[in-house]
């Protein structure tokens, strides 16, 4: 179907329940989009012995979706504006459904892959999409700031709920239904946006930059396969060196460029915007908040099913205390921002997320569920303080030419936060459960095995073993989004140590 095209100028105001649908529509399609980043964790176990899965193929089946997304989303901002948001947004969705339908039929690991990179196509298309679209259709400052709390909110919740929403369809259904279930609320979403959606604004005279694109995309797939090289056993030394170099040649290759197209044309990145500070402390809460998340997930999900016996929905209903302690945060951050500032939400939600992150190392080693609960639930109140107001931080704080900019690297580094995070703290489970495992006499052959193979093997001396070393390694996971949350709130406090309360917190607020 052909969608109209016209100037921003001549567009018709949409009635008050067109704009709240719409916000509705947007948000749903976030919802899915950032359910997906997290909703495999509960499931993976499932997956890898339904599928056969090795441990590099469950990294592989985690990433591949973040890290397409990734690479994508600098230059989908641009697709958006010269073909138009509308367009874009509808034909991202449309993808994510089929990807959606292909992954839940998947017979193997490397089709789960493909599917997960095709979901991760249409993901970053409408990605950037759902903030312009907001813009477009909000135009009073009021209401476009509810809305804006709104879809932060809604992003962050998502995320939170993706191990426990997955639990729920494991326990009814199999693993295919957590793809699955994203297909009615696609179909729906596409038919009620041809229904109330603005009309579609583009701009035919704007450029993609493709090269930049396939730029970073080579050189963040480069460094995953360099974390993942090395947490291996043993290690593949000149994959190690070999992904490095592709690394740091393709990224420093793609920051050349942009800051040789920074002086002659429109670059999807303009360096020179992380000068301000309070775009760079949102920047920094965002990819942290997300690192966290995906941390805590990935690791408790699995630790509680494979050494507790836990039930996908009872191993999510442990981590949901991450949704439940961010909501209420989420929701009032931004009501509050005028009076309170930056610095108390997103730097003291950093420093709050810090001490829940803390606790739940004292909780592992007190081996109390309880106070492990209690602890996410205070780390999920940290990060939706930060969070709700990261957006505010990162948008309002750029020119009005980059806007559009702006939106993409805010969701780069929600992407990138979570693609570090399953990277590194994935490989460091794998690395330090490997490390620490000493299997018993007549045990040997489980060397190597995926920990979910030898828990689940049978052998009582072997199951044993891998318990406690896969509990050392879960402890060490904790750890490591400790050490961030540590560095990310002194890190955002002291870039934002001159958004006090009173002061101004945007210096371009119509951006949003």
């Amino acid at each position: 179907m052909t969608l109209p095209t016209v100037h921003a100028d001549t567009r018709p105001a949409l009635s008050a329940w067109q704009r709240w649908t719409m916000l509705a529509i947007v948000s749903s399609a976030l919802f899915l989009i950032a359910l997906d980043n997290t909703i495999l964790y509960t499931a993976l176990p499932t997956l890898t012995a339904e599928l056969g899965a090795s441990s590099s193929q469950q990294l592989w089946i985690i990433n591949a979706y973040p890290l397409v997304i990734a690479g994508l989303l600098p230059g989908s901002g641009a697709l958006g504006d010269r073909f138009g948001h509308k367009r874009i947004f509808q034909i991202g969705l449309g993808i994510f459904g089929v990807a959606s339908i292909l992954a839940a039929f998947s017979g193997s690991s490397e089709m789960l892959i493909a599917s997960r990179a095709l979901l991760a196509v249409g993901a970053a298309a409408m990605m950037p999409a759902t903030l312009a679209l907001i813009r477009l259709t909000f135009s009073v400052e009021r209401e476009r700031n509810m809305a804006i709390a709104v879809w932060a909110a809604v992003a962050t919740v998502g995320m939170a709920l993706g191990p426990i929403v997955s639990g729920v369809l494991l326990e009814f259904f199999w693993w295919g239904s957590v793809f699955l279930v994203n297909v009615p609320i696609v179909a729906a979403a596409l038919v009620l946006m041809l229904v109330v959606g603005p009309v579609n604004i583009a701009n035919p005279g704007r450029h993609w930059d493709w090269l930049s694109s396939a730029q970073v995309m080579l050189g963040l797939t480069a460094a995953v396969l360099a974390i993942k090289t090395i947490a291996e056993t043993p290690v593949d030394w000149l994959r190690f060196v070999a992904s490095i170099v592709v690394a740091v040649v393709m990224l420093t290759v793609f920051a050349r460029r942009q800051m040789r197209l920074n002086r002659t044309s429109e670059p999807l990145v303009d360096f020179t915007i992380f000068r301000n500070r309070g775009f760079s402390g949102g920047v920094i809460a965002a990819g942290a908040s997300i690192f966290a998340i995906v941390g805590v997930q990935l690791g408790t999900t699995q630790r509680f099913q494979l050494v507790e016996g836990f039930s996908p929905l009872e191993a999510g209903l442990i981590v949901s205390a991450l949704a439940l302690g961010s909501l209420p945060f989420a929701l009032f951050g931004g009501a509050i921002l005028h009076r309170v500032g930056l610095l108390t939400l997103i730097g003291g939600g950093m420093v709050l997320a810090a001490m829940g992150a803390l606790v739940s190392i004292y909780a592992v080693l007190d081996d109390s569920l309880v106070l492990l609960v209690i602890s996410f639930a205070v780390l999920g109140a940290g990060l939706g303080a930060s969070m709700s107001v990261a957006s505010t931080a990162i948008m309002g704080n750029v020119p009005p030419r980059r806007a559009g900019m702006a939106a993409s690297i805010e969701e780069v580094a929600y992407e990138f936060g979570g693609l570090v995070g399953v990277a590194t703290l994935g490989s460091l489970l794998t690395l330090v459960y490997t490390r620490v495992l000493v299997l018993p006499a007549g045990s040997e052959g489980y060397a190597g095995q995926a920990p979910a193979a030898v828990l689940e093997s049978g052998d009582a001396p072997a199951m044993a073993a891998a318990a406690e070393a896969f509990d050392v390694a879960y402890l060490g996971v904790l750890i490591g989004v400790a050490v961030v949350m540590v560095l990310a709130a002194v890190a955002s406090s002291w870039m934002l140590r001159r958004y006090t309360p009173g002061t101004e917190s945007q210096a371009y607020p119509e951006n949003h």
